[in-house]
């Protein structure tokens, strides 16, 4: 087997969205380099997130045994394991919370003045009050903010001629047991597994432009 492809891609914004889709089945001889693999994840590392918090982590896995392993509780979706790289979407539940310290140190990153510190962390306490005072609405938050890092992750992939299949049908306590996390700090969001597709997709079929966009002048 093939421990990285000699693939050289690097597709156009346009050419990438169409070359994206749900690839269901992956080559298994073909891996993807690390260099490529570097840059598909450091699009997530570098996407927006609400109050520049950073709240998603991403937890890569080639081991053949612990993709297998996830794949037995993700109801059996082979593209789980026949995968070049299984990315595992984390979001963070203590990064958000106020007294753990890091939304402070998140906005003292900024250098500013302490009074502008104080200003946009008394902010973002009122938001907490009035909609993160729980564990699961922090997590429905975090994952939120996790999906719009993977939309970029996915895209960047297809620059690099790689597929994706961002996947939800997994058992989420099961996940976190095998990567044993401490769930009162991260839970997982979503399996992503990354390669190449073994067969040309079918015709991306969307709804017309004029359905999916309304202007307001």
């Amino acid at each position: 087997m093939n421990t990285t492809t000699d693939i050289q891609v690097n597709k156009t914004f346009e050419e990438a969205m169409n070359f994206r889709h749900a690839c269901k089945k992956f080559d298994e001889s073909k891996k993807v380099s690390d260099e490529d693999i570097r840059f598909i994840l450091n699009a997530g590392r570098i996407s927006p997130s609400s109050y520049g918090l950073e709240t998603s982590r991403y937890i890569v896995i080639s081991n053949e045994q612990l993709k297998e392993n996830i794949k037995n509780v993700s109801y059996g979706q082979e593209q789980v394991s026949n995968c070049s790289h299984l990315v595992i979407v984390i979001s963070s539940i203590i990064d958000a919370k106020i007294d753990s310290g890091i939304p402070r140190e998140r906005f003292e990153r900024l250098n500013m003045p302490k009074e502008n510190i104080d200003f946009f962390l008394d902010m973002y306490s009122s938001y907490v009050d009035q909609h993160l005072y729980t564990d699961e609405k922090i997590y429905a938050w975090a994952s939120k903010q996790a999906y719009i890092g993977v939309g970029n992750i996915m895209t960047a992939a297809a620059v690099k001629g790689v597929d994706s299949c961002a996947i939800e049908g997994f058992e989420k306590e099961k996940v976190e047991e095998l990567l044993d996390l401490d769930t009162s700090k991260e839970q997982v969001s979503l399996v992503l597994p990354l390669g190449y597709r073994v067969r040309d997709q079918r015709e991306q079929i969307r709804l017309d432009f004029d359905k999916v966009v309304q202007f307001i002048a």
